[in-house]
């Protein structure tokens, strides 16, 4: 057996062990928002990434200065990003009066649909299909890995980051994000 076919063979069966262990998470997992947010003191410009919509679009950060966001670096395969993007709609919906817009950005390498596949097998609704597929946001953030989460103020600064999942559905959350928004 060739060393090249051993390597694909073991592989395989690390990716078939990890999965055999893989269960739905379940959104009592998620951690605490404000345990984990990590203030970013003093406040820095966000860097201007560039990402995707769905339709193919291309759009920049800095089109929504001026509005509040809470940006979300995720992908389909990534079980903290499953339990936490039911919550992150659910914040999208709270926020959406206060002008504070929730951008997923996700990594996927398979695009727009993998996207939607996931958000209409998630019953997820009220998050658009954003994407980053060469993680160019992540690698502007410094990302040490996903899901992370930053949150802009209106001129554009970063206020707060996490790193890990968070429950954003609950009213202490939003009204954190709010906060921090404000400046």
């Amino acid at each position: 057996m060739s060393l090249i076919t051993r390597r694909r063979m073991l592989a395989a069966a690390g990716t078939l062990q990890a999965g055999l262990g893989m269960r739905k998470p379940h959104a009592a997992e998620l951690h605490d928002l404000a345990t984990g947010l990590q203030p970013t003191d003093p406040p820095v410009p966000a860097p201007d990434v560039t990402f995707l919509a769905a339709d193919g679009s291309e759009h920049r950060l800095t089109d929504f200065v001026g509005h509040g966001m809470v940006i979300n670096l995720w992908a389909t395969w990534c079980v903290p990003c499953v339990a936490e993007m039911p919550s992150l709609a659910a914040l999208s919906k709270t926020l959406a009066p206060d002008d504070i817009a929730v951008l997923p950005l996700s990594s996927d390498r398979g695009g727009a649909r993998a996207v939607e596949a996931f958000y209409q097998d998630h019953d997820i609704s009220g998050l658009p299909v954003l994407l980053d597929p060469k993680g160019t946001a992540a690698r502007a953030w410094h990302a040490r890995g996903i899901p992370t989460s930053v949150i802009i103020d209106t001129k554009g600064q970063e206020r707060a980051r996490l790193e890990g999942s968070a429950d954003w559905s609950t009213a202490a959350a939003a009204a954190i994000v709010r906060r921090l928004v404000a400046g």
